[in-house]
């Protein structure tokens, strides 16, 4: 299982392509102390990278548009997104919940390539390993940001895909954000860590 909500992950013994399937119960492995287990914070990357697309969905389900430019507000996320209005599948206002991304090179990695409307992120970035800014401050063009853990899959993004995605975007499904400062951001913004 993994995400939240959770979806399989993996099913070595093919139970899920049963017709009528039904999960009643499951273990998490974890550690026990959280604080302990946590992985140490990877070096920001020295590359620059861009932002290749901007979309928004005005509520859960709704098809993503494009844009050219988008409001960024802080604390809240990009203007017209139904995260930002309270409008998705998951809480707004929780840390990490103002912008999501992913990397251009990740969705042309599926065949046919991931839609917007299937991964469902704000910006689809390109040039920048976004797993690395875990953890860092970045910019967006001249709009500050805090990464602030990945993005995972869920059974969610399986919903809109038209095929099974969620193992294969196992820690590769991009990143959440924290947007610090209203700005705006633009197709083809450079994006880079505090560190370049």
């Amino acid at each position: 299982m993994y995400g939240v909500p959770p979806g399989v992950a993996w099913d070595p013994w093919g139970a899920t392509e049963s017709i009528g399937w039904l999960l009643e119960g499951g273990f998490v492995v974890a550690a026990l102390d959280i604080a302990l287990a946590r992985p140490d914070i990877p070096e920001a990357p020295g590359s620059v990278g861009l932002v290749e697309g901007i979309f928004v969905a005005t509520s859960a389900g709704e098809p993503a548009r494009s844009l050219e430019q988008a409001r960024a507000l802080a604390g809240r996320g990009i203007e017209g997104d139904r995260h930002t209005d309270s409008k998705g599948t998951f809480p707004s206002g929780m840390p990490g919940s103002a912008l999501t991304l992913i990397e251009a090179e990740v969705c042309e990695s599926f065949d046919p390539p991931l839609t917007p409307s299937e991964h469902r992120r704000n910006l689809v970035t390109r040039g920048i390993d976004l797993n690395r800014l875990v953890g860092h401050e970045f910019l967006v063009g001249s709009v500050r940001c805090r990464s602030m853990r990945l993005c995972e899959p869920c059974r969610v993004v399986d919903g809109y895909a038209s095929r099974p995605v969620l193992r294969a975007l196992v820690h590769r499904g991009g990143l959440r954000a924290d947007i610090l400062e209203d700005g705006v951001v633009l197709v083809g913004d450079k994006i880079r860590s505090d560190a370049t």
